[in-house]
């Protein structure tokens, strides 16, 4: 199978290849041994990728620490299950799906993956596969941002970092359809695009208005650094800032903080998917390109805005 790899940390996007590879053993997940048990292999039909994967550690090591170059980077998947692994539950073969894949193993950004079945969802028929990888790391990062560590309730205000960005559009929409206020931040180029997701009001990170906001029941942080530092402030007594950009160096006055990462869950998933079916979310999508244009995809000559998204099988 053709499939992108990653061997050198220090070379970035720059650093990846197209190359031949086997493709999965399925007569290995059919067996009752090894670290098949609950996999499933997909036919990948799009894959997404995260701008910032190949500075996590899971990408070069696996869990106890020895190298497995080269990768398959990619956690992102929408494509169809060709085989099912021993103990598989709750999916079919010739099964539409979406969601993500392990950190530590291969990757979607190949014409097959193996994915565990716990993590993926059925996509409906009438959600493109573009939509499916799309929204998954996006739309499981701002739902468990906002609702399972934000606790976001309707009559709140969120402070949203990124509005225009792949996580922060998401999580707009999904903060406004909740009943909160919204206050979108980012470029000032961004600013009529987060508005246009839903967000009430915005504040370009570019001048110095980012004070002015006080009072904020919750922040959700996707940039980290000196904006978070400056973000703790503005947080209301006994409020929260959530962050995916590393530990908080702070947290807000009698409130919390935290930082998570992004778990697959198929029942969120599930929500996901019913709302881009009916328009109450879409994402961010700057660029769609083949597989075999990948890796100058990932290394364009000028910004792209938006996510960048592989159609692995036309």
């Amino acid at each position: 199978m053709k499939a992108i790899v990653v061997t050198d940390q220090a070379a970035g996007t720059a650093g990846m290849t197209l190359v031949d590879r086997p493709g999965p053993d399925t007569a290995r997940l059919a067996s009752l041994e090894g670290a098949s048990y609950g996999d499933v292999v997909v036919q990948v039909h799009v894959s997404g990728f995260t701008g910032n994967e190949l500075e996590w550690p899971s990408t070069w090591v696996d869990r106890l620490g020895r190298d497995r170059t080269p990768s398959i980077p990619g956690h992102e998947v929408a494509g169809v299950v060709t085989a099912l692994g021993y103990g598989t539950t709750g999916l079919s073969v010739g099964q539409r799906v979406f969601g993500l894949t392990d950190w530590t193993r291969d990757g979607t950004l190949a014409e097959y993956t193996v994915v565990e079945a716990r993590n993926l969802a059925p996509l409906p028929g009438d959600v493109d596969f573009t939509m499916g990888a799309g929204v998954a790391m996006a739309g499981l990062t701002a739902w468990q941002g906002l609702f399972d560590h934000g606790h976001l309730r309707a009559g709140q205000s969120v402070l949203v970092h990124g509005a225009a960005g792949a996580v922060g559009s998401v999580a707009t929409q999904l903060a406004r359809e909740a009943g909160a206020h919204v206050i979108g931040t980012g470029r000032a180029t961004g600013r009529q695009a987060a508005l246009d997701f839903g967000a009430h009001e915005f504040v370009d990170l570019g001048n110095d208005a980012l004070e002015e906001v006080g009072g904020v029941d919750l922040v959700f942080d996707v940039i980290g650094g000196d904006i978070q530092k400056r973000s703790v402030g503005l947080v209301r007594a006994g409020g929260t800032l959530v962050t995916v950009a590393g530990p908080a160096e702070a947290r807000p006055a009698e409130g919390i903080a935290v930082d998570f990462v992004v778990v697959s869950d198929r029942a969120q998933l599930g929500e996901l998917a019913q709302r881009v079916r009916d328009g109450r979310v879409r994402t961010n999508i700057g660029q769609v390109a083949d597989l075999d244009d990948a890796v100058a995809a990932f290394n364009p000559t000028e910004r792209v805005k938006g996510k960048t998204i592989i159609r692995v099988r036309p």
